[in-house]
């Protein structure tokens, strides 16, 4: 949660944009979004964020731009929303694009990238960086009829929820565990098998013993499901992903027939949401981080062997993707030249955390 104040710095330009936008909206026709979602919009900081904007896209126009929002698998399933929305089969959808990295491997850099970009710098490489024109140009390349918007992003999530404590690399094999993106791949160089499981099911897996260990999301939402119950060591820092982007796809003929003003006012709540949905996520974890010990639960903080282990692993893998995917490769280029130049940024204006 450090850094937080980078997170912020664009609330006053969002602001004053959305007002700005608000007349054409208003004179514009009439539009209905409708929007699966891939999160519950129970779950605080992963479905509540597309809630508020679809709450905001009224406000602001007037009630001439709508959105109806769609519970996972009332319309389509999660892993469905893009093909649904390239399609036309609805004309919006939110998820995150690291569930299609199956498709396109670079989508998990538009997601969460282990050792990653915090959310200030994750949106300063991709609102001024390249990374929005090289996020749309993955979609159009693979062949997709949407149009791309960041519209949510959360800072670090936990690492993972274990039934023993694990000092050492060799404590990780033979596991089963729930993973998300390219942390996966690292957990698998280290002899974790892995499954890709929705929030909804993590519990039950839990329960009955189906995978031995999970992660999913920050302290708010992983103890809204219950996770420690059964599990009670809970790792620390989400080296996995430090921020998570969650984005809104609009069908791109529906993006067409927009006006200027709809375009600009979803753009705008979009972005107004970023900052909204990171205050959410950083205002809720430490309550219950402080209530952990009452439920049983050990917070844990990866020791520098597992930390330098899972970066040594993740830096395998990194090269075995870029050399494998020139898209994946083009992008990670991309970030990494920018992080580069952010780091002369970063190493100087911030105090260490110790004089915090």
């Amino acid at each position: 949660m450090k850094k937080f104040a980078k997170s912020l710095i664009s609330a006053a330009v969002v602001t004053a944009a959305v007002a700005g936008t608000t007349a054409p909206a208003q004179a514009a026709d009439k539009l209905l979004l409708k929007t699966p979602i891939a999160f519950g919009s129970h779950l605080p900081a992963l479905g509540t964020p597309i809630v508020w904007v679809a709450d905001q896209l009224k406000l602001v126009s007037d009630g001439k731009v709508k959105m109806k929002i769609y519970e996972p698998g009332k319309l389509v399933s999660p892993k469905e929303i893009l093909d649904a929305v390239s399609s036309g089969k609805v004309n919006s959808g939110y998820s995150t694009a690291g569930y299609w990295q199956g498709k396109m491997p670079a989508a998990a850099l538009f997601s969460a990238v282990p050792f990653g970009p915090e959310a200030g710098e994750y949106m300063a490489w991709l609102y001024y960086g390249n990374g929005m024109n090289l996020y749309q140009e993955m979609y159009d390349t693979a062949g997709y009829n949407v149009k791309v918007l960041p519209c949510a992003i959360i800072s670090p999530e936990t690492s993972g929820w274990f039934s023993k404590p694990i000092e050492k690399p060799e404590d990780l094999k033979g596991l089963n565990m729930r993973f998300f993106g390219l942390g996966a791949s690292v957990m698998e160089k280290l002899g974790v098998g892995t499954v890709q499981l929705p929030g909804g099911e993590i519990f039950g897996a839990l329960e009955k013993g189906a995978i031995d260990a999970s992660e999913f999301s920050q302290p708010a939402i992983d103890q809204r499901l219950g996770f420690h119950k059964i599990v009670k060591y809970n790792y620390f820092p989400g080296w996995h992903q430090q921020a998570t982007v969650f984005e809104l796809l609009i069908n791109k003929d529906t993006w067409g027939k927009m006006s200027k003003g709809q375009q600009a006012l979803v753009e705008t709540t979009c972005k107004a949401s970023m900052t909204n949905a990171i205050a959410e996520g950083e205002a809720m974890q430490f309550p219950v981080m402080q209530k952990a010990a009452d439920n049983g639960v050990q917070i844990r903080y990866w020791n520098q062997t597992m930390l330098d282990t899972f970066k040594s692993t993740w830096d395998e893998v990194v090269a075995e993707k870029t050399a494998a995917d020139p898209f994946f490769k083009k992008v990670w280029d991309d970030m990494s030249t920018f992080r580069s130049g952010y780091d002369l940024w970063e190493a100087n204006a911030f105090l260490p955390r110790a004089t915090k």
